[in-house]
Formats: structure tokens, sequence, C-alpha cells
């Protein structure tokens, strides 16, 4: 199964983007609201490991968007404040100017049509997730398209679609945060979840009651993983652009993949 592909461009003549004034006038208003702050707003959900999720108990995020993020903030010279939000919120809070950057999302066409994205960084898919028991019954995407099977999906996030489009003949329920779908299938209330390539393989490695089966080698949904940003805001866009492909030019989302996703 091919889990994971980084598919941001980018060129040499981005390298010297940090000491380039010409991309700070660009970005006009929303960086000088920044810098005047010294702070980037990030919004991020804080459940999707290894791309962003909290550690238990305390107020640290973790993961591959969160130390792009991390980055983007050094290399403005402001400090990061994370603000928490869930997948079916982080549209509305976008446009509502809550933050400046959202942590990273599937693009997708109900998302574009309210928010703007940055150029790609990397490409996710969708995957189903089993329960042990439910996988000896279970092995492909039209075993599980029939009546009597539980789906169990959380709302907002691109999965939600996508298993109402895929399993239309099962039983789909849609889950208010903090429930989350894998959840659902360790206590026995649902027989399967549809998630990202990358979370799939971590949930499998990390609960011996999930396991992928035959679907897993035929993912379905291919799309482009990229940062969320505030609508009709262009020059804001092309400056987070800049700073996606200058950062692809140097290798340093590769060296993410490496930390983040090589064990998953």
């Amino acid at each position: 199964m091919e889990r994971r592909k980084f598919i941001a461009g980018g060129s040499a003549g981005l390298l010297a983007f940090g000491a380039s004034a010409a991309f700070g006038q660009a970005a006009g208003a929303r960086l000088q609201a920044i810098r005047a702050r010294g702070t980037l707003r990030v919004g991020t959900t804080g459940d999707f490991e290894p791309m962003s999720f909290r550690i238990a108990g305390t107020a640290e995020y973790r993961g591959l968007d969160i130390d792009a993020m991390a980055q983007f903030g050094a290399d403005l010279g402001v400090r990061i404040e994370w603000i928490a939000t869930e997948w079916g919120r982080f549209v509305a809070a976008l446009r509502d100017n809550r933050f400046d950057i959202f942590s990273g999302a599937s693009v997708t066409p109900a998302r574009e049509a309210q928010i703007a994205f940055a150029d790609p960084y990397f490409e996710f898919s969708s995957v189903p997730v089993v329960s042990r028991l439910a996988a000896l019954r279970l092995k492909s995407w039209d075993d599980m398209n029939a009546p009597g099977v539980r789906v169990a999906v959380t709302a907002g996030t691109a999965f939600e679609e996508a298993a109402k489009r895929h399993f239309p003949r099962a039983t789909v329920r849609v889950l208010a945060p903090p429930s989350i779908g894998y959840r659902e299938v360790l206590d026995g209330l649902a027989d399967l979840t549809l998630t990202s390539n990358v979370d799939a393989a971590m949930l499998v490695k990390r609960n011996r009651q999930l396991v992928l089966t035959d679907a897993a080698r035929d993912p379905r949904d291919r799309r482009p993983g990229a940062f969320g940003l505030p609508p009709d805001e262009p020059a804001w866009r092309a400056y987070v652009n800049a700073w996606v492909q200058a950062k692809a030019a140097t290798g340093f989302f590769k060296t993410l993949e490496a930390k983040w996703l090589s064990a998953a």
C-alpha cells in the first residue's frame, strides 16, 4: 500500500525566502498583524497522529504538521499560539479570523469553496480500519458496503463524506468530537472506521484489536494535503506558498517524513 507522498514543488531561487523583503511586502496586512502581535495563530485539532496530536494531560502538541508550523513561526520570527479546534469547525474559524493558518488538512471541493489552501505538501488517501473479529468477513470494499455493517467516522472530516459515498448500504454513524471513529471500533460499537493512510498505519501498530484487510491495498480518494488559510487573501496565500516551495527545495518536508512516518 502506498501510504504517503510529499508533492510540494520548489526551486533554488526560493532558498533565500527568509531574507527576502519582497515576500514581506507582498503578504500585506496579515503579515503586518502577525509581526505586530509577535505571534502566529495556528489552528489544530490535536487528534490526528502522527500529523497533529496532543500529549495526554498537557497542552503540548506534537507531530509532522506541528513541527512544520513551529518552523514557519521561527522563520517569521514570532511565537506560535496554538488554538484548539475541531474538524467540523476549522473552516468557519478561518473565515471568522480565529487563526491565521490551519496546521494541515485534506483539500476537498467543499472546503475549497469556503477557504483557501496553500500549495500541497502531502498526499492523503482513505483506508478502512477494521476490528479483528469483523475482518474475518470484511476483507474488500464491497464486503464493507453491505447491510448490517457498522461504520463510524468523525464529523467534519473528509472521511464523513467518503464513508457515505463508499458505503451507502452500510450503517454510517457520524460522531461528534471528542468521540473518534476508531474508538467506537475498539469498544465494539462499530465494525470499521475510515481514516487516512498515515493514521491507519499508526492505529493498527498500536492496537492489536484493529487490522487492515485487503481493502487497504486499494486506498481510495487520493487527495492533496495542505495548510488551510483564510479566504480572499491572495497576498497571504502567496507568502505561505513561497515558504512551502522554499522548504520543499531544501528537503525540509522529507526530513519530517523520515522523523514521523518512517516507523508508521
